[in-house]
């Protein structure tokens, strides 16, 4: 797998990923990003021409709290919620 550059715009996340999160982790996610950028891709499988969220709910969130528009994320075949 190739992590590629998505714009965090076109991520669906489903109902089933939508929990509350972690401020802590975010935080902590943000602070690590800033400093050392994003080390580990989210994941997102496509779908109507959009992704839909599989995992990296948090680091979607700390990106955000970073102000970037775009996330690394791997592309990958899963099955729907």
């Amino acid at each position: 797998m190739k992590p590629i550059a998505i714009n965090i715009a076109e991520i669906y996340v489903p109902q089933a990923l939508r929990k509350p999160v972690d401020s802590a982790k975010v935080t902590m996610l943000a602070e690590s990003i800033a400093e050392k950028g994003q080390e580990a891709p989210i994941l997102v499988r496509p779908d109507k021409g959009r992704y839909v969220l599989v995992s990296g709910l948090h680091r979607i969130e700390a990106c955000k709290a970073l102000g970037e528009t775009t996330i690394i994320a791997n592309v990958v075949q899963a099955r729907k919620f």
